[in-house]
């Protein structure tokens, strides 16, 4: 019996797509320079059941699979490799549960984030993992990739907010790990494994979620500095004095000009960084008040805090618009994700516009600057060979850069293929070996998402 049949045999029709204009779509996510293979199925379950007969047929025949949510993601994590079944999650959407007393919520992996954040925001609850893409991405996506966001600042990412899971394992059985308690430490924590394996390790079916009370409506400052380094000085500042903003968001001058030239923004063009501070606390006011003197003791030529919400909004909004003023630029862009202290940023700011003249090349940065995270985004031509070569060496150069100042070359968006190089740098040759172990355990076929991580 072949590969379609057997999945027949467990599935119900129309959950297996085959025609190749249809499977072909699922093939990559949104990430540049990562190959992708053609599937030679996609399926799309609803129950925890479906997934687990995918799973048997996938180890009784040996073939790949690669798990997908709703492919936002930026490193390749769910393209596709040729051959492979295509097990997508996103029929899989379903909130099980929110507890109010437990401040937890229970959902499907296909859920996605904006869904999941209005829904417990009616209970008075939050959920605080906000990516930039949270109006399309999933929590499956999120729990793969431990995803970031702009509130990290203050809240942490989505490893924080991951209490338990169920898992289908590679040969079918369902593992559950973790707990629905405040606390608990019983045993080795399966649950941070899985989170940000990217699907090598197992699949996620359910997960149950930490939720906090809902905070009141934030306030925002902008500040404009006439560097990236007073800038970066003032981010330092505002840490060490112990503030806890919950964003503190900064742009570079490329990325300001961007925004400046599509949305006609009206910041000046001697602005060479724009920092963001917002803060959700009963008095916002008075802290902004306190960071704006911070800002203003750095050298920011200008402090403008908002006393209204819909104020606030309009001060982000330069922040929410750079990604499109970016990709304005030229017909591609790769965004790179590389993570330092915070007391490096300045020196890797300055660094990225260094690379962007040593390759000739439009590279904007903007950055979770209360996390050191840096998003440097290269804008190049995909049609011309010789900038397309130039890009991907900057890219390159600047997750070395990152390495260099003691960080790390990924701080929201995973490896998947486009970083698997560098992965093995960071880690080591005895921390691949050890990683490598690890999912020999759980898939010693090597059959979920192979050519992934390593």
């Amino acid at each position: 019996m072949d590969l379609i049949a057997r999945l027949r045999a467990g599935l119900p029709g129309e959950v297996i797509l085959t025609d190749p204009d249809v499977t072909g779509s699922y093939a990559h996510d949104m990430a540049s320079f990562c190959e992708a293979g053609r599937p030679a199925v996609v399926v799309l379950p609803r129950t925890v059941e479906e997934v687990q007969h995918i799973m048997r047929t996938a180890t009784e025949l040996q073939v790949p699979v690669v798990p997908q949510g709703a492919r936002t993601g930026l490193s390749g994590a769910a393209n596709a490799s040729d051959g492979c079944i295509v097990l997508s999650l996103v029929k899989m959407d379903r909130i099980i549960e929110i507890n109010p007393v437990d401040r937890i919520a229970v959902v499907e992996p296909g859920v996605i984030n904006a869904v999941l954040s209005r829904a417990v925001n009616e209970h008075g609850l939050y959920y605080p993992p906000d990516p930039s893409s949270w109006e399309e991405c999933s929590i499956g996506g999120n729990i793969g990739t431990a995803s970031g966001g702009l509130c990290c600042v203050k809240y942490g990412v989505t490893a924080e907010y991951v209490l338990g899971l169920d898992v289908v394992l590679a040969d079918g059985r369902l593992l559950t790990t973790g707990r629905r308690t405040a606390k608990g430490v019983a045993g080795y924590d399966l649950t941070r494994l899985f989170v940000g394996s990217e699907g090598s390790l197992g699949i996620v079916v359910r997960a149950v979620l930490a939720l906090k009370p809902e905070p009141p409506q934030q306030l925002a400052l902008a500040a404009e500095f006439p560097s990236t380094a007073a800038a970066c000085q003032a981010v330092c500042e505002i840490m060490a004095r112990g503030h806890a903003p919950s964003l503190l968001e900064l742009m570079d001058r490329t990325s300001i000009r961007a925004v400046n030239e599509m949305a006609r923004m009206g910041l000046p063009d001697s602005t060479e960084a724009l920092l963001l501070a917002a803060f959700d606390t009963p008095e916002p006011a008075a802290d902004l008040a306190a960071v704006g003197k911070l800002c203003t003791a750095a050298g920011a030529t200008e402090v403008v805090p908002a006393e209204t919400a819909a104020e606030s909004d309009l001060l982000l909004q330069a922040r929410r618009l750079t990604l499109t003023a970016l990709e304005r630029v030229k017909s591609a862009t790769m965004i790179d994700d590389v993570c330092v202290p915070r007391s490096r940023l300045a020196e890797m700011l300055d660094g990225t516009a260094a690379i962007a003249e040593k390759y000739g090349l439009t590279i904007g940065v903007c950055a979770h600057a209360g996390d050191g995270n840096t998003h440097p985004t290269v804008c190049f031509d995909a049609a011309d060979p010789d900038e397309s070569r130039r890009a991907r060496e900057s890219f390159d150069d600047i997750m070395a850069l990152g390495l260099q100042l003691g960080g790390t070359i990924t701080g929201e968006h995973g490896v998947g293929v486009l970083k698997k190089e560098w992965l093995a740098r960071e880690l080591g040759p005895v921390g691949v070996e050890l990683q490598r172990g690890i999912k020999d355990v759980f898939d010693p076929l090597g059959i979920l998402n192979p050519g992934k991580l390593f």
